[in-house]
C-alpha cells in the first residue's frame, strides 16, 4: 500500500485550480497583401500549373516517356495529381445516369413480371382443406371442457 500516502499527501483540487489568467490577443495578426502574393498568385514558387486533366483519358498508346502514368519526361506535375494521377479511381463514364435509371428500372419490371407470370400459373393446393360439421368444438370436448393448464399457470 505505498500508493495511499502518496494520494492523500496531495489533494486533487489543486489540479483544478487555474494558475495563469489567459493573456487578451491582440489584432496585430491581420493578414495583408505583400509584393509576393501579388506576384506570385497561386504561392507555389512559379512553378507552372498544367490544366487539370485526369490521366485516365489520355491516349494509353501515345509515345508516353512513362507509360504508367501517361507523363513525359520533365513535363510538369499539376498539383492535384494524387486525384488526376492513372492511380486515382477512375470516372465511369459507360453510362450515362438517365440510361442507369432506364436499364434499373427494365431489371425491376422483368423481375416483377416474372413474379406474376409465376403467381398466375403456380398450380392451387393439390388437396381440399378438411371441415368438420360445426367445427372443432366437438372433437377438442365441446363447450364446457376443461382447458389444459398453460405454463404460466403450472
Amino acid at each position: 500500500m505505498i500508493i495511499r500516502p502518496f494520494a492523500a499527501a496531495r489533494p486533487i483540487s489543486h489540479l483544478l485550480r487555474r494558475t495563469h489568467k489567459p493573456t487578451p490577443t491582440l489584432l496585430t495578426q491581420i493578414r495583408t497583401l505583400t509584393q509576393a502574393d501579388i506576384d506570385d498568385p497561386g504561392m507555389n514558387g512559379g512553378y507552372p500549373n498544367p490544366p487539370a486533366q485526369k490521366r485516365q483519358f489520355l491516349d494509353p498508346y501515345a509515345d508516353w516517356w512513362d507509360k504508367q502514368e501517361r507523363r513525359n519526361f520533365g513535363e510538369p506535375v499539376h498539383e492535384d495529381h494524387d486525384i488526376l494521377g492513372v492511380f486515382s479511381p477512375h470516372e465511369y463514364t459507360h453510362f450515362s445516369p438517365q440510361k442507369g435509371l432506364v436499364l434499373m428500372g427494365a431489371f425491376v419490371g422483368v423481375v416483377l413480371g416474372l413474379c406474376g407470370l409465376v403467381r398466375l400459373y403456380y398450380p392451387d393446393r393439390p388437396a381440399v382443406e378438411r371441415t368438420f360439421e360445426g367445427g372443432l368444438d366437438r372433437e377438442l370436448g365441446g363447450v364446457g371442457a376443461v382447458l389444459a393448464p398453460s405454463h404460466e399457470e403450472a
